[in-house]
């Protein structure tokens, strides 16, 4: 913390759930700068709104209970963080504080990071990296994962989205990961934690989190917390995973702190700099400069009602370079991970593949499409096979190629590849080999 001797000290006059206003630090203040209230409890933090004659008004990050009119308050023109390798393995509040050693000094070697930063220029970033082997046949050849690409996992409610993240916590290469859990239920943190995350993943990850019960405020600081960890890891080099878990939450936290700062509600009640809001984040993962690492981003979405066209989903898609879409009637018939290949996307293709393999990317593709097509037919009894085919021949493959999602791959990309062109053929072949006379199984 600042030596308060050296900082402008102002008085709380108003206090409101969440918001406060103080009188003060008017002539000193810029909209975005941390003020600090010394309460009897402790210090709250906030983050200033709007300023109007010789007050400011600021949204809380912690709880107002504590706080009384009277109470004195400064202004923090640049509020940091100090990420560092002491972070590895712990969870990490929103204050940028280990949970359970609250307000214990970081170690002398860390350098405090800005909470708010920009994205390297555009002129100076890389593009995006080679394939990453994730650990999932799936996303090893369907919807490739490259370094430095930022994804939006778009799901309900309970369709196995942590448990896919925590896989590919643990399946992708990465040399550190950062989990932002934003507006999670405390007991699913305790859970993703303990259970779903991998220990291999846990010794090379940061948790940041700010649960459901915690002020919109924190939960926004906790976002770009969880980022400026994932930019301090990538200049020193590292290639980072950053798993944001969810973007929707942060998109409401803004939305509700927006509005108390008297933006116009528009679609949903969602203000229009929401969207300027979740690109700017966005934007600071990604590759990084020519001499730095990269930040491998996903972004879940939590979808209404599975409804792709929901605010925060219509806003994330344009921004991200491809989304992976979990469905829940594929989860309800036991299919896990529950992905929508044929609304699932990566835009590192076509120059993440060879010619071949992007050839047996759209086999594959036109087969499941084509078996779609027909799948109401079979339910209905209608389809007659001998008669299409095509049709035939996507009615075998199917149940291998649904099944082919599920695998887990050890080996590598291009022995994944190597496993779907042999699954084809095979397949192929023995739907043709009772023409002939042989046995099928």
């Amino acid at each position: 913390m600042p030596d308060r001797l050296c900082q402008l000290w102002g008085t709380v006059t108003d206090v409101s759930p969440g918001v406060v206003s103080v009188a003060g630090v008017s002539e000193h203040a810029g909209v975005g700068n941390e003020i600090v209230i010394d309460t009897n409890q402790g210090a709250v933090r906030g983050e200033i709104l709007t300023i109007s004659g010789d007050r400011v008004k600021a949204f809380l990050f912690g709880e107002s209970d504590a706080i009384r009119i009277g109470d004195r308050a400064y202004i923090d023109q640049e509020a940091t963080v100090t990420p560092g390798d002491h972070w590895i393995g712990q969870i990490i509040n929103y204050r940028g504080e280990i949970v359970g050693e609250d307000g214990a000094a970081p170690p002398r070697a860390c350098s405090p990071r800005k909470l708010l930063s920009k994205a390297p220029p555009s002129h100076l970033r890389s593009g995006l990296g080679p394939r990453l082997n994730t650990g999932l046949m799936v996303t090893d050849t369907v919807i490739p994962i490259c370094h430095g690409q930022r994804l939006g996992l778009f799901a309900g409610s309970g369709v196995g989205k942590s448990t896919l993240l925590g896989a590919l916590a643990n399946g992708v290469e990465a040399d550190r990961i950062v989990i932002a859990l934003i507006g999670e239920r405390s007991r699913e943190l305790n859970e993703f934690a303990t259970h779903t995350l991998p220990e291999s993943a846990r010794k090379k990850s940061v948790i940041v989190t700010a649960t459901a019960s915690e002020p919109p405020g924190a939960k926004k600081r906790a976002a770009y917390c969880a980022m400026a960890a994932a930019e301090h890891f990538r200049d020193q080099g590292h290639h980072v995973l950053l798993l944001f878990d969810s973007i929707t939450r942060f998109a409401e936290a803004h939305r509700e702190v927006a509005l108390i700062g008297g933006e116009t509600p528009a679609l949903h009640a969602f203000p229009p700099s929401t969207v300027r809001t979740i690109a700017e984040l966005a934007e600071r993962a990604g590759p990084g400069a020519t001499s730095q690492g990269d930040i491998t981003a996903i972004f879940s979405v939590l979808v209404a009602g599975s409804d792709m066209d929901e605010p925060v989903a219509d806003m994330i898609r344009g921004i991200l370079d491809g989304h992976i879409v979990l469905s829940r009637e594929i989860a309800e018939r036991g299919r896990y991970p529950a992905i929508d290949v044929l609304r699932s996307v990566s835009r590192a293709l076509p120059r993440a593949a060879s010619d071949e393999e992007n050839a047996l990317l759209s086999q594959y593709r036109r087969t499941i499409a084509l078996y779609e097509e027909v799948a109401p037919m079979i339910r209905a009894n209608l389809y007659e096979k001998g008669h299409d085919a095509e049709g035939d021949k996507a009615i075998a493959l199917y149940p291998m190629l649904d099944r082919f999602v599920s695998e887990t791959n050890e080996a590598g990309i291009k022995e994944a590849f190597a496993h779907l062109q042999a699954l084809l053929t095979a397949k192929d072949e023995k739907t043709e080999k009772p023409k002939a006379g042989a046995a099928a199984r």
